[in-house]
């Protein structure tokens, strides 16, 4: 399974591509939210989810069943940005699980601005 091909039909908000990657039981969890989704939900939210969004794979990493993703997500056009890290559970080359952690983009919190501490990455 090519994780980047799920990513680019996922943020296409491609249904019918994205169908093509997952196990019929498989479940999708999404930490912060507290949400489980089928994957047939799963779908329905991120074709149906407001407006056109673009991202970009930072990184992938593979351990044996296990994919993990780390992903830049942002608004077509300009506005919000989020990075999900995602494990993508595979079996027989399909998804079977997934497990999501989103943060919104943004600068630091004031009070380590104030104490003058850390930097930027890029």
């Amino acid at each position: 399974m090519e994780i980047r091909d799920f990513w680019k039909a996922t943020l296409g908000q491609d249904a019918a591509a994205m169908r093509r990657f997952f196990a019929p039981s498989a479940g999708v969890f999404w930490h912060n939210t507290n949400e489980a989704f089928s994957a047939e939900e799963f779908i329905e939210v991120n074709c149906e989810y407001p407006g056109a969004w673009d991202g970009e794979v930072e990184r992938v990493e593979r351990i044996g069943g296990l994919i993990v993703t780390a992903l830049r997500v942002f608004a077509a056009g300009g506005g919000p940005s989020f990075h999900v890290v995602s494990f993508f559970r595979v079996q027989d080359g399909k998804i079977v699980s997934i497990d999501e952690y989103w943060g919104d983009d943004g600068a630091p919190p004031q009070w380590r601005l104030d104490k003058k501490i850390g930097r930027a990455i890029k």
